[in-house]
């Protein structure tokens, strides 16, 4: 086991910024009003299990069609990308489909905000890189993260206003940006290898 601090520091940063609780808080806030009740702990729990089991066997999914993790992170370097565009830009590339009222509202926050396709992706490519212990503390980082910010998104709408919540996106836009180009360069150089 190889506990690194850099390695949970930079994993954890990394989620942060590709589920973006923060810039979902409007999301999270309109699931609110539609339901009535938001699952915080349920949806929580849901998202930690899937992100974590997909930690576990997704290499596996990826052997079973022909795919290695290197291939798969320079895929994933390239959704960061975009990602990081729409944060940077306030632009929409990325359509999500309405659920009605009625689906509960632990699974639009579970799947696909918190344990989607930008994270699921992200998981596959840090675990190119990273170790898997250090990865598992950044996602329950994350998740207490999520937690907390469901528990409180009301309060935190107008403590950070839509200007603050603007900001918090585009500072971590460009940090998902610099972490898609470096995760790029070094998985495109191990597929030249």
């Amino acid at each position: 086991m190889e506990l690194s601090l850099k390695e949970i520091g930079t994993a954890t940063m990394v989620l942060f910024a590709v589920i973006d609780i923060i810039g979902s808080i409007p999301i999270v806030i309109a699931l609110r009003q539609k339901a009535g009740h938001i699952k915080s702990g349920r949806a929580s729990i849901i998202a930690a299990i899937v992100l974590i089991i997909f930690l576990f066997v997704g290499e596996e999914i990826l052997k079973l069609i022909g795919i290695n993790v290197n291939e798969f992170a320079v895929a994933g370097a390239f959704v960061l990308f975009f990602i990081a565009i729409e944060m940077i830009l306030n632009i929409t590339l990325f359509k999500e489909g309405e659920d009605g009222p009625d689906m509960s509202s632990v699974f639009p926050i579970a799947f696909p905000i918190v344990a989607g396709p930008g994270s699921l992706t992200t998981i596959l490519a840090l675990r190119a890189e990273y170790q898997l212990e250090n990865i598992i503390i950044a996602i329950l980082a994350n998740i207490l993260i999520v937690y907390v910010v469901l528990k409180t998104s009301a309060r935190l709408q107008s403590i950070l206003g839509k200007a603050g919540i603007a900001i918090i996106k585009k500072v971590f836009g460009v940090i998902l940006l610099a972490i898609a180009v470096k995760l790029f360069t070094s998985n495109i150089q191990e597929l030249f290898n």
